[in-house]
């Protein structure tokens, strides 16, 4: 049986930085394959591939606000049970971040300049919440998931009529953050008081409206 290591505060500080820098700055690999597999990638026209390359472009900086957040909710997350579930859905928003990446390349554009900054918050945010107790931890969950899902859908809705690589991966993603948001309910997520989702809604307005941008 291999014994368990214990990390001492400064290997969580330097393990946490290697994390917040490689999810921001590097690139993300995905366990599970792209949804988009062997699906056609269609020549789009000039504006129009700026404009999925846009939503692409949000979806990951979308992706890296996800893991900051994850990851600051299961450091102080008080129960085993909830730190697992937290650290698994981390573990599939980087498939998320990866297949966004991959998309981004085949449009010939990058990610967020601005996801550094996005990182950072998202991480003080996901502390803050998780040191609420582990109902508000996963309160803070259902509402992200919720708020993301709604947001895949208005890009599936918008995204150019031929792109459909990036529907497969959204469609994909839109399915994990609907179950992660399942399962945080079955496991005793408290709903959060207003105005905390509006708040949580205007802050990732002007996320979208950063990241579209550059």
């Amino acid at each position: 049986m291999t014994p368990t290591r214990h990390f001492s505060p400064l290997d969580r500080l330097l393990i946490e930085a290697q994390h917040a820098l490689g999810t921001s700055l590097g690139r993300a690999r995905a366990e599970r394959p792209n949804p988009a597999g062997t699906l056609p990638d269609l020549q789009l026209d000039e504006p129009e591939r700026r404009h999925a390359a846009g939503l692409m472009r949000i979806n990951h900086t979308g992706e890296v606000c996800a893991q900051a957040l994850y990851v600051g909710q299961a450091a102080v997350a008080r129960d085993e049970a909830t730190r697992a579930q937290l650290e698994h859905a981390a573990q599939e928003e980087t498939d998320h971040l990866a297949w966004c990446a991959d998309r981004l390349d085949e449009l010939r554009s990058r990610p967020s300049v601005f996801n550094p900054l996005f990182y950072a918050g998202s991480y003080a945010i996901g502390l803050a919440a998780g040191l609420r107790g582990d109902g508000w931890n996963l309160g803070f969950v259902v509402e992200t998931e919720r708020q993301v899902e709604a947001h895949l859908e208005e890009h599936l809705a918008h995204l150019p009529p031929g792109d459909e690589r990036s529907r497969a991966i959204l469609r994909t993603m839109k399915a994990d953050e609907a179950r992660h948001a399942d399962e945080a309910l079955a496991s005793g997520a408290r709903t959060l008081p207003e105005p905390i989702p509006r708040l949580m809604a205007l802050s990732s307005r002007v996320m979208k409206a950063l990241a579209y941008r550059g």
